[in-house]
């Protein structure tokens, strides 16, 4: 590996409760103190960004994020419509909606994310990246076809000293059956499956609680969703998501479900403890599903739909996937090769048998969480990363 100390800008906003902003705020701190390569953030990285952080991690990694901050405002003080020339490594998104920067570096990397499958709208975005990054072999197996150049997978992962296995608080009815759903709500999460088959377990036993963790930085884009529902999900008077609201309409009782608020990702894994499994039956998803991974990693069974970037997820004995995945149709000027449709009747099977034997479900977990701390960690992400920055591999 070479010696020559290098920067590296990742060009998006980081923040601790969004997926874009965990990618980057977690590389960023791997690397604050790496002796090969200067991170350097495509923004200001202000309390905002940090909520939560603990003070030891701060304090740690402080005078990397000032030189972040200096080197961000020396670079946005020459003319935004100009070309910028950048004496080391660019990494940025390419997706649907986002134009290349005016940023050009002695080794430019673009890292594409997308769940449409058209990618038509950005293969000349493609012409200004030396390499071509993605978060899934479903990505990349697309965008390879599409371009016949060379596309790297490295898997994003979770922070194991946070999402660990853990004991629960003992401040919760012992009596009652937690189930997890997490991800902002839209077509491709499926949270209509999820009230679909809750609503049916339910019925079943009294005791089943949903929790969900829902909402998001943008409500604008959860609302009016119906899916495969009587109703769709409205806004309240402050503009978030109304979940209590939206499962009353679709005739589930309201006191059976749990809202959780937006939080910091790092309020997640005591939360995560307290539950008996953890369901995302995601239609898509571009990665591998970043809330199935932290809740793998805390010790729950998960059950999960095994279709795009969420087969890089499952393995014969870590996880419960969703089998039966019908063909999404394009629409919505979305073309949806490789999304699927999971079976509401095995979704609910899949929590029954986990709600009948809570041993089996109880060693599932501990096997997911060792597979996870050993496969899936923003560590091991960043290591992977720095080795194709520097060396190509």
């Amino acid at each position: 590996m070479t010696t020559t100390t290098r920067s590296v800008l990742l060009n998006w906003e980081i923040g601790s409760n969004f997926g874009w902003g965990l990618l980057g705020l977690n590389i960023f701190f791997h690397w604050a103190n790496d002796r090969d390569l200067v991170p350097r953030a495509g923004c200001t990285i202000g309390n905002d960004c940090l909520a939560m952080v603990d003070p030891l991690r701060l304090k740690v990694v402080s005078q990397a994020i000032m030189r972040s901050n200096d080197a961000f405002d020396d670079l946005n003080r020459g003319n935004a419509e100009e070309s910028i020339s950048l004496d080391g490594i660019l990494v940025e998104p390419i997706s649907h909606g986002i134009a290349p920067s005016n940023i050009h570096a002695t080794l430019n990397v673009g890292r594409s994310i997308f769940e449409n499958t058209d990618t038509s709208e950005f293969d000349h975005s493609l012409d200004k990246y030396d390499r071509i990054l993605c978060g899934s072999n479903w990505n990349a197996s697309i965008l390879h076809a599409r371009t016949g150049r060379p596309v790297k997978v490295i898997l994003e992962g979770i922070d194991p000293s946070l999402f660990c296995p853990g004991p629960k608080s003992g401040l919760l009815d012992p009596t009652k059956f937690y189930i997890f759903s997490g991800g902002k709500v839209e077509f491709r999460k499926a949270q209509d499956l999820v009230l679909l088959a809750f609503r049916e377990f339910s019925n079943r036993h009294s005791d089943a609680v949903l929790v969900t963790a829902w909402h998001s930085p943008w409500p604008g884009i959860s609302g009016g969703f119906q899916g495969r529902l009587d109703a769709p999900l409205q806004l309240d008077g402050l503009g978030r998501i109304d979940v209590r609201r939206w499962v009353a309409d679709n005739g589930i009782d309201p006191a059976s479900v749990v809202e959780l608020f937006a939080m910091s990702n790092q309020m997640m894994p005591p939360i995560l403890r307290e539950m008996d499994v953890a369901i995302q039956p995601s239609r898509a998803e571009a990665c591998t599903n970043l809330p199935a991974k932290e809740a793998m990693a805390c010790g729950l069974p998960v059950i999960i739909a095994n279709n795009t970037g969420m087969k890089d997820l499952i393995t014969e004995d870590n996880c419960i996937p969703l089998l039966h995945q019908r063909p999404v149709p394009a629409g919505r000027g979305i073309c949806t090769e490789g999304w699927g449709d999971s079976s509401v009747d095995e979704i609910v099977e899949a929590m029954e048998r986990v709600y009948v034997d809570r041993a089996w479900a109880h060693s599932l977990g501990s096997k997911a969480a060792g597979w996870i701390a050993g496969n899936r960690t923003w560590k091991l992400h960043s290591e992977q990363l720095k080795r194709f920055l520097l060396d190509g591999e």
